[in-house]
């Protein structure tokens, strides 16, 4: 079996698992990380391009196993494992390329023990970051905020002095403790390129959000 006929045959199976997740983490946030890698990697050097894209379309497929759990068991560390699965059901045989692939599935979580160091794993870290941010980021950060029943907005002091899944955990909240902190985090030269762009435009955003809240026209 071709590569490609492969990497169909993985797509369509995460596709079916990730059908009924939560908007946040769902097929169409995979298929985004994918485009993300994949335009990362062709400004990168000595980059496995079939690693990325395996590991891109895997990153989260243990999302289901982390919301049952409510956040006790982590996505990344669970989903190395539920990859190689995946990857050998869908016709992937090579153990050194599994390894790899399952290794950048392990280390891709912003939260997670496990640092990034093979070039492949900075590639699919920084493409799932390039999701959480910008104009994509600030609709996850609404869509997840509305999903919890937190409010439109609040101040930067309720923001800062609430609690994650309060009412007070708002997009502006994400943005504050989170979000605005990416870029300085990518640890690519072309992820880092890409992710100051989208920060400029978030900042803008939320500034403009504040203006429009504290000070109607």
């Amino acid at each position: 079996m071709k590569y490609s006929e492969k990497l169909k045959k993985l797509s369509d199976a995460v596709r079916k698992r990730l059908e009924s997740a939560p908007g946040c983490h769902d097929w169409a946030h995979t298929w985004r990380v994918l485009h993300n890698a994949r335009i990362i990697a062709s400004g990168e050097k000595n980059a496995d391009i079939q690693v990325v894209e395996a590991a891109a379309i895997l990153h989260d497929i243990a999302r289901p196993e982390e919301l049952k759990s409510k956040g006790k068991l982590c996505h990344a560390v669970i989903g190395s494992e539920i990859a190689e699965k995946f990857l050998r059901k869908c016709g992937f045989r090579n153990g050194e390329f599994i390894k790899k692939v399952c290794n950048c599935v392990k280390t891709h979580r912003y939260r997670g023990g496990h640092r990034p160091f093979r070039i492949e794993e900075k590639i699919v870290y920084d493409a799932d970051k390039l999701d959480s941010i910008g104009a994509v980021g600030v609709g996850r950060a609404f869509h997840f905020a509305g999903r919890i029943g937190a409010k439109l907005h609040n101040t930067e002091k309720e923001a800062l002095g609430s609690k994650s899944y309060s009412s007070e955990d708002s997009a502006y909240r994400e943005y504050l403790v989170k979000l605005r902190h990416i870029h300085g985090k990518m640890l690519t030269r072309t992820g880092r390129r890409i992710a100051k762009q989208r920060s400029d435009f978030m900042h803008k955003f939320f500034r403009q959000l504040n203006i429009e809240v504290d000070k109607p026209d």
